[in-house]
């Protein structure tokens, strides 16, 4: 491939939202610091960011957020400990997230929206094209999607927004896309956006999920941005701009994701991403499933 652009380093983490819908586990605890199986579920998300090759992690946080550094720095306490038992299976694990990447935070401060969260990363970003990953979205690492849309905006110099087909009546809670036909398989042009519209006003049945690869043209964009949707800052209007006029910062493209999806911030899709990754580990899958096939065909 023929490199094109400035090489993507810097992935950005919006982590600042409340987690209400998984109260009371979130009232002291982030929701992003949930466990999926052994792992809390941002755990996935920046192994997700460095496998593409983005190295460099800012991270939107809040209040109440301070686990979040806590977990990606060193515990020297604790790794003194497991070196005096010996126990270099659980040092690896607990050494692990501290070497993942070299990690930044910063405070949204008041709750404005994605958007917001966005514009926040703007000095540590500066004019370079950037990674957006939502936490709440955990991707199968068997399913290289973040890898495949800094290739595109490697090439195209614009921005790639990742989308997923859903049913009519599930496009309201997402932005939604209208799209054209490219030559290359799985690649729409995005020419709109619409935050979360009803299925009758809906331009298609392509909803973008919490992936994106963005061109920084978008900084100038958020901050001429006003309100929208429940008086918040939303990413998608600013996107819906660079959509409609590629002068501003190139082509919008979206790739359309049929790959293995984990919607943590629902509590259904959260137990069901832990079953699933659970029956697929080496260590726990066989006695796992086991149990659960005895589980379904005695107990319900």
């Amino acid at each position: 491939m023929t490199q094109l652009h400035p090489v993507i380093k810097k992935a950005v983490i919006p982590a600042a939202g409340l987690g209400t819908r998984f109260l009371p586990a979130t009232k002291a605890t982030p929701k992003e610091m949930l466990p999926v199986v052994d792992k809390p579920a941002i755990q996935y998300v920046v192994e997700e960011a460095v496998s593409a090759g983005l190295d460099d992690v800012l991270m939107i946080t809040g209040r109440n957020k301070r686990a979040l550094e806590d977990h990606f720095d060193r515990n020297y306490e604790l790794e003194s400990a497991l070196i005096a038992k010996g126990d270099d299976d659980r040092l690896k694990k607990v050494q692990e997230s501290s070497d993942l990447a070299t990690m930044h935070y910063v405070r949204q401060g008041d709750p404005r929206g994605l958007g917001h969260a966005v514009l926040c990363a703007e000095p540590h970003v500066g004019d370079e094209p950037f990674a957006v990953l939502l936490g709440d979205d955990l991707i199968d690492p068997r399913d290289p999607l973040l890898r495949q849309m800094v290739d595109i905006q490697q090439r195209t110099g614009g921005t790639v927004v990742a989308l997923m087909e859903v049913e009519p009546a599930q496009v309201h809670l997402y932005g939604c896309a209208a799209v054209e036909r490219t030559e290359e398989d799985g690649v729409v042009r995005v020419t709109g956006l619409v935050e979360k519209p009803d299925a009758v006003d809906a331009p298609s049945n392509f909803a973008v999920i919490g992936r994106y690869v963005l061109n920084p043209a978008i900084f100038g964009i958020l901050r001429e941005t006003e309100p929208g949707r429940g008086g918040e800052i939303q990413l998608t209007d600013a996107l819906q701009k660079l959509a409609a006029d590629e002068t501003i910062g190139g082509p919008v493209h979206g790739v359309v994701f049929r790959g293995r999806r984990y919607d943590t911030g629902d509590r259904g899709d959260y137990l069901r991403a832990i079953v699933r990754l659970a029956c697929e580990r080496e260590d726990l899958g066989p006695e796992f499933r086991t149990w659960l096939r005895r589980f379904v065909t005695e107990e319900m």
